[in-house]
This record gives structure tokens, C-alpha cells and sequence, in this order.
């Protein structure tokens, strides 16, 4: 049976946390040790320009998230692990995708629109300040999903569309210039958790509301303290469904921990107490790969090592496609 393939990257502007860690890093290093999953998962280097003002942060972002999915146990031996900017092929494959992609398509990507939408309520020219990064990046990601015949991305309920629209560029081409590319197909897996941060908000580096995934012991108790909890007292019941607290837990605990601490809800647990065993519970499941994870930080020579391995297998893959849509394009060597 032929493995499926699936594909993840993740954009290197940040620090990791909680809310990536379960949202995506967790469930793709799980499938990374499955012998039916041909995994593909890569630092989105070239993503992160489209934010070019801060070169440090996007080096530093690399490292820490290379060291976060290494820590944490991904199969390299099994999956393939790249950083974006070490496969050539997808900067050519995104010209070639320009080159059918339709404009009224890239017209219609949400953070387009919502930069425009934000330029005309400031009175501003609908343009100001959208760079082509910006407007044509659905096209970058549809290389990179369409470069590795990927089947199945996985994402959240918000990047759905970016893979509908690497499904139509893919098509497009199909028509044009033969079968060559694979129709990827979002998944959306509802069991996965949305972490909500800090402020009851969705877990994103944009609100600034996270919690750091290997952040130090103390300070990982400080973030969860800092978690914002309504004014009822010891001994009156909270509402599990309306708490950070409870769905920050239930991202982490057993069904068992989850009915568990529901009971402790109804019969009005603390909040410093609720607090206190959240921490308890994210500790014992981090302690072992933070301390891998630090020790990956002080060897960048071993993550850059990993890095490299993981782009020879991924080019080997990449240029073979490549030989192939150039022919389809007219753009072989003249025989």
C-alpha cells in the first residue's frame, strides 16, 4: 500500500508554544512515527519575509523551532525535516505557478483582504504598504505543497483556504500542461485542540498572549498564573465550558484527569488551586524534551546538521518534479 503523504510548515517568526505545540507540533510528530504516513515537515524561512524588518528574530525563530520538533522526538530517519530556503525548486516552481495562477485568485486571499480593508478604514491608499510578499505568498504556499505531491494538509480551520487555492493553481496547470501535480485536500481534525491564551483569546504570538513552550519551570508557573480566571471564590462552582484554565487542561490531561478535574469545577476548586495542577500537568509532560530541547540550543552545528540531511532528501524528491514541469512548460533542453 502506498504511504499517504502529508505536509506542515511552520513560519519562523516566533517562539513555539503551548498553542503550537498541540495544535500542530504535537499531532505531526505522532504521525511522523506511523509506518503509513510519508511525513514532510519544514521551516517556512521564506514565509517570514513577508515580515522582513527583524533578520535576528527569523534566525533565531529557526533555531528554536528546528530544536522544538527535534526535542520533542520527530523521526528524522522516517520523515523528511527542511528548512524552506534549502530547496531552490520551490522558488522556481512559485514562478512557473505565477505564471498560471489567476490574479482575481490571489484578489481573494484573506490577509490581502484584510490589509486593504485595514488601509481603507485608515483612509489610506487601498495599497499602502502591501508588498508582493504579501499578496502573492498563497502561491509560495502552493509550491510548497505541490512541489512534494503532498495528499493531506493539515491545518487549522483558518488556513483552510490557502490550501483550496494551492488545489486550484494545481488544477489550472493540470489543464494546461498536463497531470503532473497532486490535488492536496486540507484536513481538519476537530479533536485538536485551539489553545485560548492568556487573555481568553485564541494562543497566537500576534496578540501576545502566549504561553512559551520551554520556557524555565518558574516562568512556565508565572505564564499559567498570569491565565485571566472571573472573580467567583473558593467553594462556588465554575463553568468548565467558559475557562481557560479548564481548556488549556483538557489539551493536556487523560479523559479520565479531564472528568476529574470537571467534578473539582462543580464543586468550586480554587482558581490558585485549578492553576497550581495545570502546571503540574504541562511540567510533567514537558520536563523530559525541555531539557533536550536546551541542549539542542547550545549545538547548532548537530540541528543545522539535521537540517541539511533532511533538504538532501527533500531536493532529491523536489528536483525530480522540476525536471518534469519544465518539460511540461516548454522549458527543456532543446533536443
Amino acid at each position: 500500500m502506498d504511504k499517504k503523504r502529508v505536509l506542515t510548515g511552520i513560519t519562523t517568526t516566533g517562539t513555539p508554544h503551548l498553542g503550537n505545540y498541540v495544535g500542530a507540533i504535537r499531532p505531526a510528530i505522532e504521525a511522523s512515527h506511523s509506518d503509513e504516513v510519508e511525513g514532510y515537515y519544514f521551516l517556512a524561512d521564506y514565509h517570514a519575509l513577508i515580515k522582513a524588518d527583524a533578520p535576528e528574530r527569523v534566525r533565531e525563530s529557526s533555531r528554536e523551532i528546528a530544536a522544538t520538533w527535534l526535542a520533542l522526538g520527530l523521526d528524522t530517519d522516517k520523515a523528511v525535516f527542511y528548512r524552506q530556503s534549502d530547496i531552490p525548486e520551490i522558488l522556481e516552481l512559485t514562478w512557473v505557478l505565477s505564471c498560471s495562477a489567476a490574479k482575481g485568485l490571489m484578489n481573494r486571499a484573506h490577509a490581502y483582504k484584510a490589509a486593504v480593508q485595514a488601509n481603507e478604514e485608515a483612509g489610506e491608499d487601498p495599497d499602502f504598504g502591501i508588498t508582493m510578499g504579501l499578496f502573492s505568498y498563497p502561491i509560495l504556499m502552493a509550491a510548497d505543497i505541490l512541489m512534494f505531491r503532498a495528499h493531506e494538509i493539515p491545518v487549522g480551520r483558518d488556513q483552510i483556504q490557502h490550501v483550496e487555492m494551492a488545489r486550484d493553481i494545481a488544477q489550472r496547470f493540470n489543464h494546461h500542461f498536463g497531470e503532473e501535480f497532486v490535488l492536496p485536500e486540507a484536513i481538519v481534525d476537530d479533536s485538536v485542540a485551539v489553545l485560548q491564551g492568556l487573555d481568553g483569546r485564541k494562543m497566537s504570538k500576534s496578540y501576545g498572549n502566549t504561553i512559551p513552550l520551554f520556557e524555565t519551570e518558574k516562568r512556565l508557573q508565572k505564564s499559567i498564573n498570569k491565565i485571566k480566571t472571573n472573580l467567583l471564590e473558593p467553594g462556588e462552582p465554575k463553568d468548565p465550558e467558559d475557562s481557560t484554565v479548564f481548556q488549556v487542561w483538557e489539551a493536556f490531561a487523560s479523559p479520565e484527569q479531564v472528568e476529574d478535574m470537571r467534578r473539582e469545577f462543580a464543586n468550586g476548586i480554587a482558581w490558585g488551586e485549578a492553576k497550581k495542577r495545570l502546571f503540574e500537568l504541562i511540567n510533567a509532560e514537558l520536563s523530559p524534551a525541555r531539557e533536550r530541547y536546551n541542549q539542542l540550543m547550545d549545538d547548532p552545528a548537530f540541528i543545522e546538521a539535521e537540517l541539511k540531511r533532511g533538504a538532501d532528501k527533500a531536493r532529491e524528491t523536489a528536483s525530480v518534479l522540476m525536471a518534469r514541469v519544465r518539460d511540461a512548460v516548454g522549458i527543456s533542453a532543446i533536443r
